[in-house]
């Protein structure tokens, strides 16, 4: 029995932050919503009433495998629908979660991998310089992977990005403006290198994937069939590849329809899996995580 890897950023993809909610301006009148994640005791994030449903169902469809830049901390305040993924991928591919356990075999292979650029002391020094300037927030390191400054977007100066993104590639990092925050990531650190090990654990044929970043390219370049939202660091750059759909709406509705354009495309390819069985060809079918 094969499968197939579903694998969704979080942030600005599948869940929203109140600022977040309504990005593209769209003016229609919004959804029903339930909350997506808790922090100190506040609602912070939510997804739409109907996108929480289907995540449910892509469960039981589909490997499902929340794939993010976040922490193993900041992962674990999503409240995602029981019995919840199997698999998750955190710290932009640095972390492969195994029913919330990270694997230590992964782990080593990632920091074998960091061998081949610049370390992190380095780029982390270069930010402390900027990191008292009045348009920065706080300036973060993430388990001992990449860096990142929370910044007053309205008071970035204007050339900081494209100056920081042509000093990290001469060292072997990328560079992502995600909402209020620059992140700095090593270029061997991928969200589709950490996807790629999990297909290959449950041996999947086919992988979907969804995102909206700079960080989200090379999963959504990888995979067989990509979705992105009509918002974000992609959308505004114009990023296409040609397997990509991108949604008709922007902001936490365009999060649901990328859920349900993916939960479609599950059950389109078993279907079709199916019908070549049933026709003496050999075809994938999808395996239920909750009954792996």
């Amino acid at each position: 029995m094969s499968a197939v890897v579903v694998a969704c950023d979080l942030d600005r993809t599948l869940i929203y932050s109140a600022a977040a909610l309504r990005l593209g301006g769209d003016d229609e009148q919004a959804p029903a919503m339930t909350v997506a994640e808790v922090f100190e005791g506040e609602p912070v994030s939510f997804w739409t009433r109907d996108a929480e449903e289907m995540i449910g169902d892509l469960v039981e469809a589909a490997w499902f495998v929340p794939t993010t830049t976040r922490t193993r901390k900041q992962y674990a305040r999503v409240r995602f629908p029981e019995p919840g993924p199997r698999y998750a991928v955190t710290s932009n591919g640095g972390h492969i979660l195994v029913d919330g356990e990270p694997c230590a075999d992964w782990t080593a292979t990632v920091h074998a991998r960091l061998g081949e650029c610049a370390p992190l002391a380095e780029v982390v020094e270069h930010l402390r310089v900027v990191a008292e300037q009045p348009w920065v927030r706080k300036h973060r390191v993430a388990e001992d992977l990449f860096t990142y400054l929370v910044v007053h977007r309205d008071l970035l100066p204007p050339t900081f990005v494209d100056d920081l993104t042509a000093w990290c590639a001469a060292r072997g990092w990328t560079v992502s403006l995600q909402g209020r925050k620059v992140y700095c990531v090593p270029a061997p650190l991928t969200k589709s290198a950490a996807v790629a090990e999990v297909a290959q654990r449950v041996g999947a044929d086919l992988t979907f994937a969804a995102g909206d970043s700079l960080l989200d390219a090379d999963l959504l370049v990888a995979a067989d069939r990509a979705f992105r939202p009509a918002h974000g660091e992609l959308h505004e750059a114009g990023w296409q590849t040609p397997h990509l759909t991108v949604t008709r709406r922007a902001g936490v509705a365009g999060g649901e329809e990328i859920v349900a354009r993916l939960l479609a495309a599950v059950r389109a390819q078993a279907a079709a899996s199916g019908a070549r069985g049933a026709a003496g060809v050999p075809g994938a079918t999808v395996d239920a995580v909750a009954g792996s």
